[in-house]
């Protein structure tokens, strides 16, 4: 397994690499640039848009590479009316005619049929390429899965949440199968704090918490949400290490478990 080698993103056919990067925590236009050039191509618009990551993607579009980049846009709107305003206004500050990816976030339960039919009519109408769904409810996606209605599931996992292992991964296996992006690696930074450490254990780095979850096969992205350009570097190391091997990933859920068990 080569984490600087692209990956079929489940049944949308698309070519991604191994990390994606989140616009809302502040990183500038050059982080988001760097990242694409190592191959970073799967860009999550979501609910806080700071300008790095709208600048980066225009600036990637303007040397017509338009094509090589996949812009994710979230919503958490529960109104079908809203849905379709937010999504434009997104597009529009982006200068895009098209989103590849309309993410609805998240839910526990499966979407309202009026959210269903206002974002297929938008994918219909081109707005978007592929629809994908975020939750928290591990066993909401294998019922997704036999309804066939999305694309891409982004779903939570980290050393410290690692019931997607059982509940969810082993629904998501075989070809047409939605694609798997995970998030919240870090556990929200606590996977990354000292005072969390089990005694004598070393504070992992952000890129050993990536590592942990792109070894396991069935995730095809694991997010990043960088505030800076010395972060985002620290996160694209994990394309380089690559897997965690027996002795790190025993080092890794000891750690999680440890997390876990005192939060």
């Amino acid at each position: 397994m080569n984490f600087n080698e692209p990956k079929t993103l489940g049944r949308t056919g698309l070519k991604v690499g191994r990390l994606g990067v989140g616009s809302s925590y502040g990183a500038p236009a050059e982080a988001f640039e760097e990242a694409f050039e190592r191959g970073c191509n799967y860009f999550y618009w979501g609910s806080t848009r700071k300008t790095g990551m709208g600048e980066a993607i225009k600036n990637i579009c303007r040397k017509g590479k338009r094509d090589e980049l996949i812009v994710v846009v979230q919503s958490y709107s529960r109104s079908a009316f809203l849905l379709e305003v937010f999504s434009r206004r997104a597009l529009k500050r982006l200068d895009l005619d098209y989103g590849d990816v309309l993410l609805l976030g998240w839910y526990r339960k499966k979407p309202p049929q009026r959210i269903l039919d206002r974002a297929i009519a938008m994918k219909e109408k081109g707005m978007f390429r592929f629809l994908a769904i975020s939750s928290h409810n591990r066993s909401l996606f294998p019922k997704l899965v036999r309804e066939n209605l999305f694309d891409i599931f982004h779903i939570r996992y980290s050393a410290a949440h690692r019931g997607a292992e059982t509940e969810t991964f082993p629904h998501l296996v075989g070809e047409g199968t939605p694609g798997v992006v995970s998030y919240t690696a870090t556990r929200w930074g606590q996977l990354l704090r000292e005072k969390n450490m089990p005694q004598q254990e070393v504070v992992p780095a952000a890129s050993d918490c990536y590592r942990f979850a792109l070894s396991h096969p069935a995730v095809d992205i694991c997010m990043t949400g960088p505030k800076d350009l010395v972060q985002m570097r620290q996160a694209l190391k994990a394309l380089d290490l690559g897997p965690l091997n027996e002795e790190e990933m025993a080092r890794m859920r000891r750690i999680g478990d440890h997390v876990r068990g005192a939060k």
